[in-house]
Formats: C-alpha cells, sequence, structure tokens
C-alpha cells in the first residue's frame, strides 16, 4: 500500500479516516468494476450468510466469496467483536497484536461504503430518508379510526353470536388507538386498553383476534403462553412475543410498536398451589410481563427468533402495543359456584347449592377475585383491565357458524364441488345433526370441520369419477348413519337449474 492510501499511522488516533477506495475494496473483497457490472446483470435477492435477512431489508451485500454475502450490519458487529479481543480499536496496550502493521479497522462504518445507515427504524421512530421515500411512515389520524359499531359489523360478517364480546372489543380497540392517534389529550395521558378474554375452548376467542387485526390493517402476533418461561431456562424469552410482532410488521418498528399482541393459553401461568420448586413458566413469567404490558422499551433480534452476537437488534416501545390474553380457565366455573354459594345455604331465603350447574355461560360472572383465586397475581390482571368472556356455543349458534359467516364450512364445500360442476346442498336436518355431534365431542365450533371432513371423504373421492353426478344432498339420516346422500344426475349434460345459477 502506497502512502496515499493511509495517512499517518498515530497512536493516539481512534480511527483511520483517510480510507480510499481501493483500500475499501482489498478490506471487503469487492472489485469496484466487477461489482458494478453485476448489479446492472444480475438483480436476484440476495441473503446474508450469517443473519440470513434478504437485501430488501438489510441493504446492499458485501460480498465474501462466491456464493456468500454477509449484510454490512453483520460485518459492522465482526469488526467490532474483532476490536473487543485486542485485533484493533481500543487499548493497543492490551493486544499482542503489532497494530502499526494493521490498519484499525474496528471503527470502520459499514454503512458509510454505501452511503446510508441501517434500514431498520429505530425506537424513537427515526429512519432514512431512503426509507421514507420508499414506505411513508404509517400514522393513525383520529379522524379515520373505525368506530366501535362499524367494527362490530364488519366481525358480525365472519363472527356468530357473541355479541357482548364484539361489543367490548369494539369499544376497546376504538378508544386504544384514539390514544395512540392523540397521544395526550388536555395533557391527560390515557392508560393503555389492555383485554383479558375468558370462554371455553372452540368459543372463537383466537378467531375474534385474527379477524379484528384483519379489518384494521394492523400487524398481529398471535403467540402461545404455554412455551414461555423466565430468562435463562429453555423455553421462549417474554420477548419473543414482541420479536413475533416485529417480524409480522415487516421489521418496520414504527408500524410494530402500533400492532395487536394475542397471546393466548394465558391461564397456563397460573401460579402453582404447593410447589415447592421455583415456578419458572408460571408466576414468574407473569411477573416479567409487568413492565411489557404497561409499556418498555424492549430489545429484540431482527430477522430471528433469539439473540446471538452475530445478529443485530433494534429497540420496540411496546406502550403503544395493544395486549389482548385469552384463555379456556378450567375449572374457573366451580371458584365462580364458590363465591356465589358461600353465603348461608339455610333459611327461606338460602340458594340452592345446584343453582348455577345449568348456567352454561357462568364465566361471565368471573371477577378480579376469582382470578387471583385461580392463581393469576394481582399486578398481572390490573394491567388487564377489561375483563370479558365469550359465550357457550349451543346448537343454533353452531347451525348458523356452518352457513352464515361469509368463509362458513358450508360454503367452502360447495365452492369446491362447483368447481367439480356439481351442486351441494345441505338439509336443514342435516345441519343439526352435525351440530349435535359438536356438542357430543364438547370441541365447540373447531368440531364441525371434522365432522363434515369425515361425511364428505366419500362424495369427494367419487363425485371426479362420474361426469353424470349433477348434484349432491347431504341428508339427515346420512350424518346419522341411517342411509346415504341423494345424488341426482344430468339430465341435458349441463348443469341442474339451481347448480347452473350459482
Amino acid at each position: 500500500m502506497s502512502d496515499q492510501d493511509f495517512r499517518e499511522f498515530d497512536p493516539e488516533d481512534k480511527g483511520v479516516t483517510d480510507i480510499s477506495d481501493e483500500v475499501i475494496d482489498e478490506v471487503t473483497g469487492n472489485d469496484k468494476n466487477h461489482s458494478n457490472d453485476e448489479k446492472k446483470d444480475n438483480k436476484t435477492t440476495e441473503f446474508c450468510y450469517i443473519c440470513h435477512r434478504p437485501d430488501s431489508i438489510a441493504g446492499p451485500m458485501i460480498k465474501m466469496a462466491p456464493g456468500m454475502s454477509v449484510c454490512r450490519d453483520c460485518m459492522q458487529r465482526t469488526f467490532d467483536s474483532m476490536g473487543n479481543f485486542g485485533f484493533g480499536g481500543g487499548d493497543n496496550s492490551k493486544s499482542n497484536v503489532d497494530m502499526s502493521r494493521m490498519p484499525n479497522i474496528s471503527f470502520l462504518n459499514l454503512g458509510s461504503l454505501f452511503g446510508e445507515g441501517p434500514r431498520v427504524k429505530n425506537a424513537h421512530g427515526t429512519a432514512n430518508a431512503k426509507d421514507k421515500e420508499d414506505r411513508p411512515a404509517p400514522a393513525i389520524d383520529i379522524n379515520n379510526i373505525i368506530p366501535p359499531h362499524k367494527i362490530k359489523e364488519k366481525l358480525d360478517e365472519y363472527v356468530v353470536g357473541q355479541d357482548y364480546a364484539k361489543k367490548v372489543m369494539s369499544v376497546a380497540v376504538y378508544n386504544h388507538y384514539k390514544r395512540v392517534a392523540t397521544g395526550t389529550m388536555d395533557d391527560i395521558e390515557i392508560e393503555k386498553s389492555n383485554m383479558l378474554m375468558l370462554g371455553p375452548t372452540g368459543s372463537g376467542k383466537t378467531y375474534l383476534v385474527r379477524t379484528l387485526a384483519r379489518l384494521l390493517d394492523v400487524p398481529l402476533a398471535i403467540t402461545d403462553a404455554t412455551s414461555l418461561t423466565e430468562a435463562g431456562y429453555i423455553g421462549d424469552d417474554i420477548e419473543s412475543v414482541v420479536s413475533k410482532l416485529l417480524a409480522a410488521a415487516g421489521n418496520d418498528v414504527e408500524r410494530c410498536q402500533q400492532g395487536i399482541i394475542f397471546i393466548d393459553e394465558i391461564d397456563k401461568l397460573a401460579k402453582k398451589k404447593n410447589a415447592n420448586q421455583r415456578d419458572v413458566s408460571g408466576e414468574s413469567v407473569q411477573q416479567g410481563m409487568l413492565k411489557l404490558l404497561e409499556g418498555a422499551d424492549v430489545e429484540v433480534p431482527i430477522g430471528a427468533s433469539s439473540k446471538n452476537a452475530m445478529v443485530p437488534t433494534t429497540t420496540i416501545n411496546t406502550r403503544n402495543i395493544l395486549f389482548i390474553c385469552g384463555g379456556a380457565f378450567p375449572a374457573m366455573d366451580e371458584i365462580i359456584k364458590a363465591r356465589l354459594n358461600k353465603h348461608s345455604s339455610m333459611g327461606f331465603m338460602a340458594d340452592l347449592k345446584d343453582k348455577y350447574d345449568d348456567d352454561k355461560n357462568i364465566l361471565q360472572k368471573v371477577t378480579v377475585e376469582d382470578l387471583r383465586e385461580f392463581g393469576m397475581i394481582p399486578e398481572f390482571i390490573g394491567r388487564l383491565p377489561i375483563v370479558f368472556a365469550t359465550e357457550m356455543l349451543d346448537e343454533d349458534m353452531l347451525v348458523r357458524i356452518l352457513k352464515e359467516p361469509k368463509n362458513a364450512i358450508i360454503k367452502q364445500y360447495k365452492k369446491l364441488l362447483e368447481l367439480d360442476e356439481v351442486n351441494l346442498e345441505f338439509e336443514d336436518g342435516a345441519l343439526h345433526a352435525i351440530a349435535k355431534k359438536a356438542l357430543d365431542k364438547k370441541l365447540g365450533a373447531r368440531g364441525l370441520r371434522s365432522i363434515i371432513e369425515e361425511f364428505m371423504l366419500d362424495i369427494m373421492y367419487e363425485i371426479p369419477k362420474d361426469d353424470n353426478i349433477g348434484q349432491v344432498i347431504i341428508t339427515e339420516e346420512y350424518i346419522e348413519k341411517k342411509g346415504g346422500p341423494r345424488i341426482l344426475l344430468r339430465t341435458t349434460g349441463a348443469l341442474p337449474e339451481k347448480a347452473a345459477a350459482n
């Protein structure tokens, strides 16, 4: 190297500033003319060899060898690590390396090689000029927030019943995003509207949240509380729920900070009773989630599920992230019944002990006292101020679920058979028979699909064999295994009148 490539090395100097393009190419292993030609000819997506992020997120790659590229963030981390171990930068007296023969490359900012900074926005919402041109920063306008009655109308198109739950969620989400849009109102800080949703399995808890996020066009992360453990133990750390939301937001920090996180099976975090060992997946996780629910700065990895030295991280503020926790809470009905029956059971005005045994929606009478008795700590409950329960599905609701929603199961099968030019019909008695079988299985709406799959298997198998089949009618006798479906053949080689109308 000539004296023009490096200025004279000064041991008191903390970095190298005058580096020519030729030296940069020598350090990174890139040929300038070759890289320019390759950019023009090859426009395929490149992935970082270390963090596996595409160049659309990580930025231009540094080619280390044929077929291997490294993003500038990972390369910078490598150089910083070299500096920490005495290969450059820091206190040179602690290193055995002759620094007079090696340039101080640990302070080289690889982002300056390309004239731009990191592509991921920081926690304060600032971004590069290039990112602002490519994607405008998402902002919630208070005038464009969907009012609660319209949110409920949209939910009614996809979710049958659960009117009270839909009303509570619509108002809570509306107030939350008003809070996000305004920040403060007359210097009064508005608290978050985090929700705790109870309900039996198959009652539509997860489906309600997924539909709500799709209607609001906000990123949604759904996670399971059973995999969460205290930091340092095998399992997912508490911060992993925020990492999933960042991935759902396309690594856009601002969009992530306005998203929704749904934590299912939250009842599995209940405090263990009479446990002699450390409760690393129960009360400890509740304690760790307190700041997350209230609002805190969380450092999460980008493009990965766990932190390590070679994965870049960013800071997410959870102050404007809406948390919705849900769970079936088994045996909660017994706790509620014990509270309601703890009054005197003697005398003329006494209540019968079996008064609430037939109440299918007893979870709607839940209180904070019941949640504490179940094993949820008071600090955790206090950060979920909105507590409500979904209704138990009955036979009529299950029949409506089969045929009324936009993406109802019956409509899905009709569409499948329409592709084979066959019309599919279900008798009302067949629908009620399916609903009764689902109630017997105690799986809620989840049991409907498995029952229909069982009875539609032979029909879906036989129809492609015979082109003369024009219509199939599912009867109650077929569902109860007392007969078979009615099959109508084509008369003129065309679809039946009803099938042609569809």
